[in-house]
């Protein structure tokens, strides 16, 4: 299973900073197999011509929820190959060659959800937006494990911040490693906040491998 970050930012990254900065993230959104797009946000359709994605190649997209920042419906309509698949917490669905179980969210919206793909060999947990694990995501994940698991990162190594009741800090996501490491493989964040997060994407990398947790970057692709 291929995974490609199309954007690792949270909200507050703006058009304009792409211009006025040396690093930038799009909102968050990630291609499975390059045909199986997670969050089909603004930035999408410019982050597939920027790393060479081939929009006609995918042919399905599921969304965790409906913020501006992981939704938007002209993407949806550009996409002319792919069919977009509605999901809800509790349901598993069958979506080309995966398996796709959707789960509850601890996030603002009461039907944002975070799910497991599995495509029979490899499992992915996406766990954009939201907070601290709800029980069930943390059943689901030790029923089978999981082969890579992204975090929600938002709030940076602020403490205090009232957002980390629908978003995680760095601290948060040490604490579920260490809960979670002998069901999960592999530890990745994304959805940084560029207001929130006080170091360069270097220092951040290079903080967190000290924990065994990688730092997504747009265009970052991995294999699993």
């Amino acid at each position: 299973m291929k995974i490609t970050f199309l954007g690792t930012g949270a909200a507050d990254w703006q058009k304009e900073d792409q211009k006025k900065t040396d690093f930038f993230r799009r909102n968050s959104s990630l291609l499975v197999d390059d045909t199986l797009l997670i969050d089909p946000g603004e930035y999408v359709p410019e982050a597939l011509k920027t790393f060479r994605k081939n929009p006609d190649k995918i042919k399905y997209i599921i969304n965790t929820h409906e913020h501006s920042d992981h939704f938007c419906e002209g993407t949806v309509k550009k996409l002319k190959n792919a069919t977009f698949v509605e999901t809800h917490a509790g349901e598993t669905k069958k979506i080309g060659k995966y398996t796709v179980t959707a789960l509850h969210a601890n996030h603002s919206l009461k039907n944002a959800v975070h799910f497991i793909i599995s495509d029979g060999e490899k499992r992915l947990f996406c766990g954009l937006d939201g907070a601290w694990l709800m029980y069930e995501e943390v059943e689901a994940i030790k029923e089978k494990g999981v082969d890579f698991a992204v975090f929600d990162a938002t709030v940076g190594n602020i403490p205090g911040d009232y957002r980390i009741f629908e978003h995680n800090n760095l601290s948060m996501v040490i604490e579920m490693k260490k809960s979670l490491e002998k069901h999960i493989k592999r530890f990745c964040i994304s959805h940084m906040a560029k207001t929130l997060h006080k170091t360069s994407h270097k220092v951040l990398s290079r903080n967190m491998k000290k924990h065994g947790i990688e730092v997504a970057f747009d265009g970052y692709e991995t294999e699993i």
